[in-house]
């Protein structure tokens, strides 16, 4: 069954919602007030800014689902829902990029239970935004990879690091600065980056204890570990990184005057 016709099966839709990377000023509008409406919330206690349950409304329940089980978790969603209640699934940054939705998602849709996703702001322009960087540039790259080393989570062969280095785009890596000697070298494994392409990794980013650590490939490695940083940060690789140093090589054709489209002759 469709999401469409499981409406009609049940009260009101869980609400996957993405919280943003951390200032709670940046979940979205809709997301908020999807918080603001909830009678039940499960949030993931240990990425989530707990600043945003204080958008409930008097009575509501909130659950940090940091030490349950994904069993554990569906148990207290699919009990409110059964019970005529809004439900607010609340995940960190955006909810389908590493935010192990679907496996929730089809067992609601095997008990019959309506749910919607409202985006979010995920880590990786949260980065871009405090570095002030534009993570796309006329022929540096327009390409932008959201990916992940192989940890305890694998990674398919085709997606391997040393791979994905080889197309020389700009790179954002998740869930991978507690590895970032092995992260190096992967990355150089790929034959397009060399040490000295440029490199950032931001800690908490949009947090007000974020922190900022650039280089190279040659020395992020050494920065990053005198920092003290091994969680909750990401990395970005690529030469995108040079602008803000060397310039940008070539301008957009978005606005230049003799660039014409449909919006402007």
């Amino acid at each position: 069954m469709r999401n469409e016709e499981l409406k009609a099966n049940s009260g009101a839709p869980i609400l996957f919602v993405g919280a943003g990377p951390g200032d709670p000023e940046l979940i979205t509008v809709k997301g908020l007030k999807a918080l603001q409406g909830a009678d039940v919330v499960v949030y993931a206690g240990s990425l989530v800014n707990k600043a945003l349950l204080e958008e409930l409304k008097p009575g509501a329940e909130a659950y940090d689902s940091a030490p349950l089980n994904l069993e554990e978790v569906l148990a207290i969603m699919i009990s409110a829902a059964k019970a005529g209640r809004q439900v607010v699934r609340l995940h960190t940054g955006d909810p389908s990029l590493y935010g192990a939705i679907q496996e929730q998602m089809e067992t609601l849709d095997a008990e019959g239970i309506a749910y919607r996703v409202i985006p979010g702001v995920t880590a990786a322009f949260a980065t871009a935004a405090s570095l002030r960087q534009e993570l796309t540039l006329p022929q540096v790259s327009q390409t932008v990879v959201l990916t992940r080393i192989e940890g305890r989570t694998p990674v398919p062969e085709k997606e391997k690091l040393g791979r994905i280095a080889a197309l020389g785009a700009t790179v954002c890596l998740y869930l991978s600065v507690s590895m970032m000697d092995k992260v190096v070298a992967e990355l150089l494994a790929g034959g397009v980056y060399t040490t000295e392409t440029p490199a950032a990794v931001v800690s908490r980013a949009s947090w007000p204890d974020e922190r900022v650590v650039e280089g190279t490939l040659g020395d992020i490695a050494e920065k990053v570990l005198a920092a003290g940083i091994s969680r909750q940060a990401l990395i970005l690789v690529g030469e995108v990184l040079s602008a803000r140093t060397k310039g940008v090589p070539e301008k957009s054709k978005l606005y230049d005057k003799g660039f014409v489209h449909g919006f402007r002759s």
